[in-house]
């Protein structure tokens, strides 16, 4: 895969709200593999696509970039085959920096640029008014996917935010169906009294009661509607909910989740535990390898490897 078809493949992947790394080598020292310049993406289902470096290489990139999903932050990974390197994985303070004792490279260092490329936050606004057109207008100069939407319009799993600016038209249903499918922010644009109303009619429960938002908005004094907007997107802003569901892919994507990882009894690397990993059965247990060298390894002589 070059370059250019990584680049598309990366604008794909965002347009269809995939989360993704891209990571890219910044520096190799002889003897490697990868040069300066190769990159790859790490998927959340923890597939590698394009070329950062051989089996060990990846594999490291694969565990390190799947972590950077779980975070959402880009980092700076150094891939060595020294020893004296300290803990695998140890977070150097305030330098963003990763390195990872690899035993199986050739001789040489890597540098490789782990970016997390998460999607924005995505937001439904309902409603024809001046309000909620301005809620749309504000919504996406502040970055957001936001997005005009119909009562009945199916929700996708990864909507953040849900703003009823309809002026009482169709309130309860969307309401009802927003809460009970868990949106971490919904609001309703109304008065104090016929919000409360409004929130006192729904068939929910009080869990699901208390993500809803009336009236929508931070008490500013808004009297416009891109105040009120403003007003809106503050009180988002305030509660960040992209936090309460951490790193979201789109509706046809896998789920990330808590990387799971195993350490290879051959080398000692730690991998991460996807489909694809290479693996053994063993006393009733599953053994994990970085590559099919310690694989074979294992496969040839399993009682070396006591600890496993």
């Amino acid at each position: 895969m070059t370059n250019t078809e990584l680049l598309t493949r990366a604008d794909v992947l965002r347009h269809g709200r995939t989360p993704f790394v891209l990571a890219t080598v910044v520096h190799a020292e002889r003897p490697t593999s990868a040069k300066p310049g190769d990159s790859a993406l790490v998927l959340p289902d923890g597939t590698v696509e394009g070329f950062v470096g051989g089996t060990c290489a990846e594999t490291t990139v694969q565990l390190q970039g799947l972590r950077v999903l779980e975070t959402g932050e880009s980092l700076l990974l150094r891939i060595t085959p020294a020893a004296d390197t300290g803990i695998e994985g140890a977070l150097e303070p305030g330098e963003g920096l990763v390195t990872v004792a690899n035993p199986c490279l050739s001789g040489g260092t890597l540098d490789i640029f782990l970016e997390a490329n998460l999607p924005p936050t995505l937001a439904y606004v309902y409603g024809h008014a001046p309000i909620a057109r301005a809620l749309l207008d504000v919504g996406r100069a502040l970055g957001l996917d936001t997005r005009p939407a119909s009562p009945g319009e199916p929700l996708p799993p990864d909507l953040d935010v849900v703003v009823i600016a309809t002026h009482g038209r169709d309130e309860e249903t969307v309401l009802t169906e927003a809460a009970r499918a868990g949106i971490p922010y919904i609001g309703l644009v109304a008065s104090p009294k016929r919000g409360t109303a409004v929130l006192t009619g729904l068939d929910l429960t009080e869990e699901q009661r208390a993500c809803v938002h009336t009236p929508a908005g931070l008490d500013i004094g808004a009297r416009t509607p891109p105040e009120v907007a403003l007003s809106v997107y503050a009180e988002i802003i305030a509660l960040r909910p992209q936090a309460a569901r951490a790193v979201r892919p789109g509706a046809d994507s896998t789920p990330p989740h808590a990387v799971a990882e195993d350490v290879d009894p051959v080398c000692g690397m730690s991998v991460a535990i996807t489909p694809a990993t290479l693996s053994l059965d063993r006393a009733g247990s599953r053994v994990y390898f970085c590559g099919p060298e310690c694989r074979h390894a294992f496969a040839d002589d399993p009682s070396r490897y006591a600890h496993a």
